[in-house]
This record gives structure tokens, C-alpha cells and sequence, in this order.
């Protein structure tokens, strides 16, 4: 256990977690099958307790997903076989969606396991932080070198410019002389 975790917290693990969370429209989102697999409760459960409190889950909170995008997530993770999920399109849980859920499923269990959710999407954002800032360096580095490149072009061209006069010059001087020539004596 970490440092910052109490002992009593549940022990999933956090890759288990990650690979829960998926991007679906701009949105870092987590599917009611698999909070609902963490909470140890029926999906059917939860999604009975999230539409009996429907104001508490505005479309930035909760939403849920079209039959494509269901397909599509279907295929992404490999589960075209029956019955791997609901025949109905599943509720996609935002960040904020998790969070309220805690208030509605009032377990000892869905308190904690959001918990660590939580954390969870905390590190998620820091290590986009971390990336994003290695991504502008990174961009940074490609601006410089792209205007060295343009002037290492530059360079190089005067370079060409230069070797032809001095071909140009070589071949002038070395060219045979035309007109009269004086008699060898």
C-alpha cells in the first residue's frame, strides 16, 4: 500500500482501473458495466439507482452512448462474442459522473473503490501534464531545427553558387585560346 492509501482501502490494481477508463467524445470516461463489476453490484442495479436520481447526472456527468459508439467500443476491445455486455448501450460515467455515483450507491465498497478512482484520474491528469510539457519541448526543439535546417539549405546553396563560379573560372582559364597565334620560333 502506498504511503498516502489507508489500510482499509480496496486492493484493485491501478492498471486494472486504467484500462477501465476510455476517451469517448473529448471525455475520459468509465462504462456502468465495469463500475459496477468494481462495486460488486449488478449493472442493472446501478443503472436503476443512476435514473431514480437522474438530476444528479447532467450530460457532463453522464451520458449514454450511441449504438455505434457501442459497436465501436465492442470491436476496440475485442469483444464481438454474445452476451460479453448488454444488449443495450451501455451509461458512460465521467469523471465527475464516478464521483456522484459515491452519493448514490451508498456502499462501504462503491466509497472507497471511488476513492481510488479518483486517484486514479488524478495521476492520469498529472502524467497528461508531465506529457504535455515533453510534447512542447519537444515542439520547441522541432521549430529550432526546422529554421537550422532552412539555413543549413542556404548554406549549402551558397556552397553550390560558389563551387560553380570556381568550376565556371577554372574552365575559363583553362579553355584553349581562340584567334592568332604568334609563330613558335
Amino acid at each position: 500500500m502506498g504511503k498516502d492509501q489507508p489500510t482499509n482501502a480496496i486492493a484493485i490494481p491501478d492498471e486494472v482501473l486504467m484500462n477501465k477508463i476510455y476517451f469517448i467524445r473529448g471525455h475520459k470516461i468509465m462504462l456502468d458495466s465495469d463500475l459496477a463489476e468494481l462495486y460488486e453490484v449488478e449493472t442493472k442495479r446501478l443503472k436503476e439507482q443512476v435514473r431514480r436520481n437522474k438530476e444528479r447526472f447532467p450530460e457532463d456527468f453522464m451520458f449514454e452512448l450511441t449504438s455505434e459508439e457501442h459497436q465501436q467500443l465492442k470491436v476496440q476491445l475485442g469483444q464481438t462474442g454474445r452476451g460479453e455486455h448488454s444488449k443495450y448501450p451501455p451509461f458512460a460515467f465521467t469523471e465527475h459522473g464516478v464521483l456522484m455515483l459515491s452519493s448514490v450507491l451508498n456502499s462501504d465498497r462503491a466509497i472507497k473503490v471511488n476513492i481510488q478512482v479518483m486517484r486514479i484520474y488524478i495521476r492520469i491528469r498529472e502524467m497528461m501534464m508531465l506529457h504535455k510539457d515533453i510534447l512542447q519541448r519537444l515542439e520547441n526543439i522541432e521549430r529550432k531545427l526546422n529554421g537550422q535546417d532552412n539555413q543549413i539549405m542556404v548554406v549549402f546553396e551558397y556552397l553550390k553558387q560558389f563551387e560553380q563560379s570556381k568550376q565556371q573560372e577554372l574552365e575559363q582559364k583553362n579553355r584553349p585560346k581562340i584567334g592568332f597565334k604568334p609563330p613558335k620560333e
